[in-house]
């Protein structure tokens, strides 16, 4: 129960890494709201996930690239859950394209949705947990951010962006007791995943010392322990998990 009576939000719950996420905390003692942007059917099925465990769960339609809607499921989760206690922004997208043919409306998307979003859920969430003078922000980000793995240049960009958004949060949010890590995945068996080529997926393959790709599960389980108080020393730090690549 390393969760027990924490009110957890999570962006992009719905399904992969999202839907571990939600009920690995619903496991460790969490009740658990989560946004999810278009399918209610896969969301429903992450509620039930969490109320299996005997947890509240709040399942929210909200598209974290729009501001209004960010803060009003902000509010929603406040005063459903009376707090938040930990964020966890995992929402993202992708699109399947080289940089020199990439539509500027991709571009448009993925940074909307991967970097505004932060800004979006992130400041109501922190001016919330600046109130109750503490907090856990937990980011999901991507070893493309730091590294030369093939994701493609926006979503890299993106995932750099969130590893800044973090240390940052991890030094304004220290004197008010708020913690702010990241996750750096490598290449997890999720629908993100199919959007990187076949050949691609192979080099990965061939780069990881466990031969294989990640799973939301393992990524579920150390995000447990990261947002718990048992990791009250670490903040601003971006922990690699992904098998152990050497690019």
């Amino acid at each position: 129960m390393l969760l027990e009576g924490k009110k957890i939000l999570v962006t992009g719950g719905s399904r992969g890494i999202g839907r571990a996420l939600c009920e690995v905390f619903a496991r460790e003692g969490a009740d658990v709201a989560f946004c999810y942007a278009a399918n209610k059917a896969a969301a429903a099925e992450t509620a039930a996930l969490i109320e299996g465990q005997g947890r509240k769960a709040i399942a929210i339609h909200a598209d974290v690239g729009d501001r209004p809607a960010s803060r009003a499921m902000v509010e929603r989760v406040t005063d459903e859950l009376g707090r938040i206690d930990i964020c966890v922004m995992n929402a993202g997208i992708n699109r399947e394209s080289l940089f020199l043919r990439m539509a500027e409306e991709d571009w448009d998307d993925i940074i909307r949705t991967n970097v505004h979003g932060l800004f979006n859920v992130g400041q109501p969430v922190y001016q919330q947990m600046m109130r109750q003078r503490g907090g856990v922000f937990l980011s999901i980000t991507s070893i493309s951010a730091i590294r030369t793995a093939p994701a493609g240049v926006p979503y890299a960009t993106s995932k750099a962006a969130a590893v800044g958004f973090i240390k940052q949060i991890a030094r304004e949010g220290s004197r008010l007791k708020i913690r702010a890590n990241a996750i750096a995945v490598g290449v997890v068996e999720t629908d993100l995943a199919d959007t990187i080529p076949a050949h691609f997926l192979k080099l990965y393959k061939d780069w990881c010392a466990m031969g294989r790709l990640g799973t939301a599960a393992e990524t579920a389980e150390l995000a447990a322990f990261m947002v718990s108080d048992r990791n009250s020393y670490m903040t601003g730090e971006v922990v690699v998990q992904d098998g152990g690549v050497v690019v």
